[in-house]
């Protein structure tokens, strides 16, 4: 059971309409910082326990870069909103040593291979990770109204940070798309036959806004799960959308059953699109608007992987 403190924060953060994977995370990370320190609580704590416990995350640890930034955005937020006693701007703690890695890319020919022995079953949301360069649970959330054949692209909404962007559709998906809908559209048919169906989840606003949407075509998860399953929050019956861990499953036991020798999980295939698209001639600011990366320097890490410097940049010297 968590504490009374842990509760309320949840609480807090449930009101404030966080996302609930953000909710999961910095709640993980407040009550590690307060067994870090011997349960005391955090309001008697302050600039100096968040130095010494992120000190700790970094030299006895040992964790990333990334991961003491999370655990740093959650205690900013602790103290900031919820106890509004914000931090110091000029917090002195030692920065991880661990470098990030490069990520893993496959090559367009493993690509190939890879997606052409998935499983009809899950073979077009997977082919949707590379083929737009979708994160996973950009790809579970579509919903059908996303999918714009006409302009050849697709919505995503809520991405990473908040963010809104548009991605390329690939023309070889637009027929299995338009028949996914069709397989959407039987569902929703045989869904609202029972009276016990609720429709599908809304965001609060939308909901309230627009009260009958959930049972229209195009509110539905363009891939939804295949049982209906009783909304935890709601106490309703409702459809969610496919389980992204199945697409974790397929993608790694695939690409160990053809013989890829890497590591290759979902954000791989975001990874090689990325990558692709460079090795294609595409502009780095076109590829960073595509993969909705705030800062250019974040997409840069793919021209590392085409060994062709900074910016992508061909050699004079393969000129001669």
């Amino acid at each position: 059971m968590r504490s009374p403190f842990i509760n309320a924060v949840y609480e807090f953060m449930m009101l404030k309409r966080y996302a609930k994977r953000t909710i999961q995370s910095y709640l993980i990370w407040i009550a590690d910082y307060i067994r870090f320190h011997k349960y005391q609580h955090p309001k008697k704590m302050g600039d100096m326990e968040v130095r010494v416990y992120l000190t700790h995350l970094a030299v006895k640890r040992n964790l990333s870069a990334s991961t003491q930034a999370s655990a740093l955005n959650a205690l900013v937020f602790l103290y900031s909103k919820y106890l509004e006693q914000p931090l110091s701007t000029e917090i002195d703690f030692v920065n991880s040593g661990r470098k990030a890695k490069l990520p893993t890319v496959l090559t367009i020919s493993e690509v190939q291979l890879l997606l052409s022995n998935i499983p009809e079953r899950q073979s077009l949301p997977v082919s949707m990770l590379y083929g737009s360069g979708l994160r996973l649970m950009e790809c579970v959330r579509l919903r059908v109204k996303d999918i714009d054949f006409d302009y050849r692209c697709v919505k995503i909404w809520n991405g990473k940070g908040g963010k809104h962007r548009v991605v390329t559709l690939s023309d070889t998906l637009v027929a299995p798309l338009k028949t996914q809908r069709e397989k959407v559209q039987h569902l929703l048919e045989r869904d609202k036959a029972n009276p016990k169906y609720a429709g599908v989840w809304m965001p609060n606003q939308l909901a309230k806004k627009y009260p009958d949407a959930n049972q229209s075509l195009e509110w539905q998860y363009l891939f939804p799960a295949s049982k209906t399953s009783i909304d935890p929050e709601s106490s309703l019956r409702r459809r969610h959308h496919i389980d992204e861990k199945q697409l974790q499953r397929v993608v790694r036991h695939t690409a160990q059953e053809v013989g890829l020798k890497k590591s290759v999980t979902p954000h791989t295939l975001r990874h090689s699109f990325a990558t692709h698209l460079l090795l294609k001639g595409a502009d780095i600011r076109t590829v960073q608007d595509q993969l909705g990366h705030s800062d250019v320097r974040t997409t840069q890490i793919y021209t590392h992987i085409l060994q062709r410097g900074g910016n992508a940049v061909v050699s004079p010297l393969e000129l001669l």
